[in-house]
């Protein structure tokens, strides 16, 4: 699968296949997608939080967090991130786009950054955030046969929610939510729906 060539003839719709929602309590933030090249194919590298951590703990997840005020663009909140949390060199990654804000139960409107990354490269992990980082075949996350649809009751109401089990690993929730957009988007021949 070659993204490049799809992302450049894209390239007009990934920044305007975002909403930003002015709403008041919507908390930004921004999460880094890196598809690593890899010579047999493309891969997205995820991370697994550590079990100590308040929020999400042992959660599959892509490397990012909230936007700091100095941060001037979700572009560098997401290199940034991804940088402390796993140490990748921003110098090795590529930005494609972005894709639409994806809405939180938790109040946080996240921008995903769609990149490349060059491989090879070192990461660092931050012991007190990231458990592991491991990667899954691009391939398989944008095969639509692999996207689970689930629901459960939630504070009290019934939520529903996209999972992408991989191996040992639950892939699920707003990081499934995120990888089913982006297999829309690129479905859609990059053009926003």
């Amino acid at each position: 699968m070659t993204l490049r060539p799809r992302a450049e003839a894209a390239s007009h719709s990934w920044s305007s296949f975002w909403i930003v929602d002015r709403a008041a309590g919507r908390r930004p933030a921004s999460v880094l997608v890196p598809i690593v090249e890899r010579p047999e194919e493309l891969r997205v590298l995820f991370t697994r939080r550590t079990a100590h951590l308040r929020d999400h703990s042992g959660q599959i997840s892509f490397p990012g967090g909230r936007a700091e005020p100095h941060d001037p663009s979700p572009e560098a909140t997401a290199l940034r991130e991804a940088e402390e949390e796993i140490g990748l060199d921003p110098r090795r990654v590529e930005v494609l786009g972005r894709l639409s804000d994806y809405h939180t139960r938790t109040d946080f409107r996240v921008t995903p950054v769609v990149a490349l990354v060059a491989a090879p490269f070192e990461l660092r992990l931050d012991a007190h955030e990231v458990d592991e980082v491991f990667e899954v075949p691009l391939s398989f996350l944008l095969d639509p046969a692999n996207h689970q649809r689930h629901a459960r009751e939630f504070q009290g109401r019934q939520v529903h929610y996209f999972a992408i089990p991989w191996g040992e690993y639950y892939i699920w929730g707003a990081t499934a939510g995120m990888l089913v957009n982006l297999y829309r988007f690129l479905a859609q021949g990059g053009r926003p729906a």
